[in-house]
């Protein structure tokens, strides 16, 4: 019996193919376990350290990330500076607010301008909830952050397949770890969400590192705003802690010279370069 011939393979193309059916599988099983739901996406925060310790060096994206804040103003400029990168006038990022207000200049200096950024103010966590969740499914968007608190697992996990479906990335924003009688830890609850990160004020030094111009309007005499950052929770990653510098430039790791990789924060930034927030005063964007 005759046997028809096998197809020659050349030997320099296996080895591509191999690479190809690996890049596959490891694709599929982050659809399967919910990291990154938009085809494997990330957003590299451009300090090494941190890239490290994410999966495939980024933070994930089309998929539910946790911010819980010991400083409110770490907290919302963490999450401001996400979604600045994120979102864009063509998909703007949505913000549901909680009973309190944004201060629109302070949001400028992230690069979430007016044309880059819609608020929302919801009365109840149920309303937020709901809120965030169609949201989520609005392929028109970047990025939706919701403040709120205390999700159990079956919350959080209709947001996660929510962002999986459109692949827009969701951030859980809460301000409340450091209220009294809350400080100190919080015992936290199962969550759907891909990554959870704890973010506090550290103390600025008055070191010759730290000595850039200030932005205008900024105070004199101080050093440049430093954050506390922890990755307590990251599927697929390793947990960690930083210090991380927020400059003009961008975000820089307290424990690498100057001269570090860095990204670069949007060129929408215009006269307003003051890295605060405030929460007493109304946002235009989205009104």
């Amino acid at each position: 019996m005759s046997t028809l011939p096998s197809p020659s393979v050349p030997a320099e193309s296996a080895p591509r193919d191999r690479a190809g059916v690996l890049a596959d599988l490891r694709a599929r099983i982050r659809r399967i376990e919910g990291v990154g739901g938009d085809g494997g996406r990330i957003l590299p925060f451009g300090v090494e350290a941190i890239d490290a310790h994410l999966p495939d060096g980024g933070l994930p994206l089309g998929c539910l990330h946790a911010v819980t804040a010991e400083d409110p103003g770490a907290g919302t400029g963490f999450a401001a500076t996400l979604l600045g990168r994120l979102a864009t006038p063509k998909a703007p990022a949505l913000w549901i607010l909680r009973g309190r207000d944004l201060h629109a200049p302070g949001l400028a200096a992230y690069g979430l301008t007016p044309d880059r950024l819609v608020a929302v103010r919801a009365v109840r966590a149920v309303d937020a909830l709901w809120a965030m969740e169609e949201a989520l499914r609005c392929s028109a968007l970047s990025a939706v952050l919701g403040e709120l608190e205390g999700l159990d697992l079956t919350a959080s996990r209709r947001l996660q397949l929510a962002a999986e479906s459109s692949g827009v990335t969701g951030f859980l924003l809460d301000l409340g770890a450091g209220m009294p009688g809350r400080r100190g830890g919080r015992p936290e609850g199962l969550s759907a969400a891909v990554t959870r990160w704890r973010l506090d004020a550290a103390p600025s030094r008055d070191e010759e590192e730290d000595r850039a111009p200030r932005p205008a309007g900024g105070l004199p005499g101080l050093g440049a705003p430093r954050w506390s950052v922890a990755l307590e929770r990251c599927r697929g990653g390793r947990p960690g802690r930083w210090t991380l510098i927020r400059e003009e430039e961008g975000w820089r790791d307290a424990g690498e010279p100057r001269a570090g990789n860095r990204w670069q924060m949007s060129d929408t930034r215009q006269s307003s370069r003051q890295s605060g927030l405030s929460d007493h005063r109304p946002a235009a964007a989205g009104r």
